[in-house]
């Protein structure tokens, strides 16, 4: 009998990735930044696909059904809202160019689709609604059987923010649409301009703004960011007089001249960052956590579910998903590890299995470590210049030992992770005991913003002990409030505003990061490490050994530690 293989791609416009079904069981998944080393790469993801169809088994001819993280069909209804525009005196000059600019997306869909016809021309080609894969996503990697899906990103098609209620019953799974809110009120657009406006990259760079966040005063520009997004009954929206509205080309702004005027001048990347600078990132931190806590009031509502799934652009900001998981609005908050575009690739596929029959795929549920791994992996004494690699009789000892004595250490190790955080297989480790380990980290390992925090991992057992933490945190997603115990002891990893960005770790999770953690806690105490991604700034996460190989050489870390190869300077 024909095997049924689906191909999920997100692709052609950010977060390159790819996901393969096989009888409706996950074979993999990987994002293409990490095997072609271009840092949110929008190619057409080869190197994943051929990783895919190589660890199956497979040809691209096997491939029966491709599955499109967008339904570019649906950009068309933005031509709908041009009178309505047009009539809006601060939307006006855009409304025209808008419209376009969504007409030429259109026409690029169509072009993409044409060019997956002729690399898969045996296979039905499925375009899956954008907010739908994200959604479907998100409820199949928490392993949950009810649960609230709130969706929140810059743009999906129209759809900004999408609530479902998602149930699982007997294997059976249904996915219903409970609301929605289309373009222009986006918060992730928002938030997108207002990181633009400060110097960082949009759609990278979101992240160092939610730390700058912390050391400013959201009081100065909390009146401004009050009428820029402004909150509903059902939701939000966005003032277009201060936050421009948006046209699909990078050279139309997105804040306007009035928002410039009552803020500050843009920022160039490399100047200075000011107090200004700071105060803006609080209030827009400010307001996007009061606009996720009514939307995830409003989902619990609308669904009664005490449980809820986050997804899209704006679920990775964790404070905010930190202070909803604390709030008590829903029992526990679940976060997928790669809540971002790329992880849509995995909800495609999943929608088309769905569509057919009725059921999730498996393989799904609780993993994250889906991609390449180098078992066999060997090495010379000498695998670059200036490099010498050895085996430890010991890893794990030997591993604990150096960080316990003030190294900082990368690890690749196991399978390749799903998402934008370290989860144990593609990390830098380091002792949070040792002085000055957070200005080295910034400053000589990941070249980076002094003011950015590192983000602590635990055994899961011990995560009370420092942290008030309501429920497991296994993909560094929520943000909580240290103990008296980390803030005295562990201060390394505590950010300005009291919080960390805590992984949790169990043995049957992850045995060898759970082995290190044990081990260093006899060693030390505290079976805490911080652990932040094997890259630096500007380049993704290691994929490969040789990437591995290159951070190494190319940054402050002491050692690497490599499929048991240990790999010094």
């Amino acid at each position: 009998m024909t095997a049924d293989v689906v191909l999920g791609l997100c692709a052609y416009t950010h977060d390159s990735a790819a996901a393969l079904l096989v009888d409706g069981h996950l074979i993999g998944f990987v994002e293409e930044e990490r095997l072609d080393g271009v840092k949110h790469s929008k190619a057409y993801p080869i190197h994943g696909v051929a990783w895919l169809l190589g660890e199956a088994g497979l040809s691209p001819s096997d491939v029966t059904t491709v599955a499109y993280n967008f339904d570019g069909r649906r950009y068309l209804r933005a031509l709908g809202q041009l009178p309505a525009q047009l009539r809006q005196p601060a939307s006006r000059a855009r409304a025209v160019p808008r419209a376009r600019s969504f007409t030429t997306v259109h026409r690029r869909y169509q072009a993409r689709m044409r060019d997956l016809a002729e690399r898969f021309p045996r296979a039905r080609l499925k375009p899956v609604s954008h907010h739908r894969a994200h959604a479907l996503y998100a409820f199949a990697a928490a392993g949950v059987d009810d649960a609230a899906v709130l969706i929140v990103d810059s743009l999906g098609e129209l759809q900004t923010t999408t609530t479902w209620h998602a149930r699982q019953r007997n294997s059976r799974l249904k996915l219903d649409l409970v609301h929605s809110i289309d373009d222009p009120a986006s918060l992730g657009y928002a938030y997108g301009a207002v990181t633009e406006h400060l110097g960082w990259r949009r759609g990278d760079e979101e992240g160092t703004v939610m730390a700058l966040a912390a050391l400013g005063d959201p009081a100065r520009f909390r009146d401004l960011m009050s009428q820029a997004i402004r909150l509903t009954p059902d939701g939000f929206t966005l003032d277009p007089a201060l936050i421009a509205l948006r046209v699909l080309a990078s050279r139309y702004g997105r804040v306007t001249p009035a928002f410039t005027a009552a803020t500050c001048p843009p920022r160039t990347p490399n100047a200075s960052v000011e107090p200004v600078h700071a105060d803006l990132a609080a209030a827009l931190q400010e307001r996007t956590e009061q606009v996720m806590l009514h939307l995830a009031e409003r989902a619990r509502r609308l669904t009664g579910s005490g449980l809820l799934c986050l997804g899209g652009g704006v679920a990775m900001n964790c404070v905010s998903a930190g202070l909803i998981a604390q709030a008590g609005i829903v029992d526990e908050v679940h976060v997928p590890p790669a809540p971002g575009d790329a992880g849509t690739a995995i909800g495609a596929a999943a929608q088309v299995w769905l569509n057919v029959t009725g059921r999730p795929p498996t393989g799904l549920r609780h993993h994250c470590y889906l991609g390449p791994a180098y078992p066999d992996l060997a090495l010379p004494a000498a695998p670059r210049a200036g490099l010498h690699a050895s085996r430890p009789a010991d890893p794990v000892r030997h591993l604990a030992r150096t960080l316990a004595d003030g190294a900082i250490v990368g690890l690749f190790t196991g399978a390749l992770e799903a998402g934008p955080r370290a989860l144990g297989h593609r990390s830098i480790l380091a002792s949070p005991l040792e002085a000055g380990v957070v200005e080295r980290l910034n400053a000589t390992v990941k070249f980076r913003e002094p003011f950015r925090p590192f983000a602590p991992v635990i055994l899961a057992d011990r995560a009370t002990d420092y942290f008030r933490l309501r429920q497991p945190s296994p993909y560094m997603s929520l943000a909580a409030p240290v103990t008296e115990l980390t803030r005295d002891q562990l201060p390394a990893i505590v950010h300005v505003n009291g919080t960390a960005r805590v992984q949790t770790v169990t043995r049957e999770q992850h045995p060898f990061l759970a082995d290190v953690l044990t081990r260093f806690g006899k060693l030390t105490g505290h079976p805490v490490l911080i652990n932040t991604s094997l890259n630096i700034k500007g380049k993704p996460l290691c994929g490969t050994p040789d990437m591995a190989l290159d951070c190494l050489t190319e940054s402050g870390l002491d050692a690497l530690l490599i499929e048991d190869w240990w790999v010094t300077k």
